[in-house]
């Protein structure tokens, strides 16, 4: 890292203990990039777990940061709504003509016989038949690349593995499938200068792009037998049929998104947490079958979405705190992913915890992860492969990371196979 964004790390921490509880913003996207947040929420878990940030480019919130807190929350869906038309599921809110329905921006009944029209796509059956498919791909993948020389492990391993397996889910034209990266980045990049998108219109524009282009694919699918890909599931369910073009718009950005972030920045996510944490290097090394509890391990270490939002739709005690109905809660996985009070020495990557599986990556309630086996499939497999092929693969340098409070991810990573 170079010295400058040490010291604006340095700069940032500094800040997180000397600001006053009131004026103290975690959701700044500058603290992401500068993987400075950290002592922001152990600083609110102490002493304001349930915190009121008056002002932000966001707007005023509320942020929840103990695991437990942040389970009520997310429990409790007929008290903390998702609905878009309230500002959805982002510390961002849409503006409000450019708020689009998708089933995790809903609340139930309309939720619920959405969620059911394509989660046939994850059936144990499925993922039994995707196994040997996502196998495949990844010995291709790695097969291709360098050895002895560096080259950036997020666009050569993360983003192909992930957008392959999209394709896939979709039947979206394999040559095209770098598409869908660009839409799921689009689709959660803050408009910033000489950033992913410049300006809000500039987003719509591509997205309206990516409309017309599965448009096209969902006029296709609505005229022959029902198959298994998402986008035959929604032409032919009653539930998702007649969806407006913005709420089928919605849905598709929904399953690309989570299709693709978590996976992706989990992968890269896995490898610069051995490099941080050798010796679980070395175990995993002496011991492969460690892959099956690593997998959680590093969905919880690296939290690949750092928050989702609710809205308030009564007044409500938490923490106690008072929420207003109509209030912004947002409630930091990040945080709930690091809270001691649950998970023993939660700093750490240890891949042979007892209970990998408890954390909060996934979301809990009525809006868990409907891919969640699905992605934990992909990570298994990836580093079984890994591990046949090579025993040691070196982080070149820090990652750049994502300028961004909702995905926590990164844009590239230097690594080297050792030959």
């Amino acid at each position: 890292m170079a010295d400058g964004a040490i010291n604006l790390k340095d700069e940032f921490q500094a800040k997180a203990w000397s600001t006053p509880l009131e004026d103290l913003n975690p959701g700044d996207p500058e603290l992401f990039l500068n993987d400075a947040h950290w002592p922001y929420f152990e600083r609110l878990r102490a002493e304001a777990p349930v915190h009121w940030c008056k002002d932000s480019e966001f707007g005023p919130y509320w942020s929840v940061t103990r695991y437990q807190d942040i389970m009520a929350v997310d429990t409790n869906h007929a008290t903390f709504s998702s609905d878009a038309a309230l500002g959805g599921i982002t510390i961002r809110d849409a503006r409000p003509d450019l708020r689009r329905p998708s089933f995790i921006a809903m609340d139930p009944p309309k939720h619920d016989v959405q969620r059911k029209a394509v989660s046939p796509i994850v059936s144990p059956a499925n993922l039994m038949q995707m196994e040997p498919i996502i196998r495949e791909r990844a010995g291709k993948i790695l097969d291709a690349l360098p050895v002895g020389e560096t080259f950036d492990w997020v666009d050569r391993v993360s983003i192909e593995l992930t957008t392959q397996m999209l394709a896939t889910l979709f039947d979206f034209p394999f040559e095209e499938r770098r598409k869908l990266t660009r839409w799921s980045d689009v689709a959660t990049a803050l408009p910033l200068a000489g950033g992913i998108v410049e300006s809000e219109e500039a987003r719509q524009a591509e997205l309206m792009e990516c409309l017309a282009y599965f448009t096209g694919l969902w006029n296709e699918r609505v005229n022959l037998p029902p198959r298994g890909d998402l986008i035959s599931m929604m032409a032919h369910s009653d539930a998702t049929r007649n969806m407006s073009p913005d709420e089928y718009l919605g849905n598709v950005i929904l399953l690309i998104v989570g299709g693709n972030d978590t996976t992706r920045n989990s992968l890269s996510g896995g490898l610069y947490a051995l490099s941080k944490f050798p010796a679980e290097f070395e175990k995993l090394r002496a011991d492969h079958s460690l892959v099956t509890s690593m997998v959680p391990e590093i969905i919880r270490w690296q939290t690949p979405l750092a928050h989702m939002r609710r809205t308030a739709v009564e007044d409500v005690e938490l923490g106690g705190q008072t929420i207003k109905k109509g209030d912004k809660v947002v409630m930091w996985y990040v945080s709930g992913n690091r809270d001691d009070a649950e998970i023993a020495n939660p700093d750490a990557f240890i891949i042979d915890r007892e209970r990998p599986r408890q954390h909060l990556s996934f979301g809990f309630g009525i809006h868990r992860c409907v891919g969640n086996r699905l992605a934990e499939l992909q990570l298994k497999i990836v580093w079984e492969e890994i591990l046949k092929r090579w025993s040691h693969i070196e982080v070149m340098g820090e990652p750049k990371r994502v300028r961004s409070s909702f995905v926590k991810g990164y844009e590239s990573l230097p690594v080297r196979i050792r030959a």
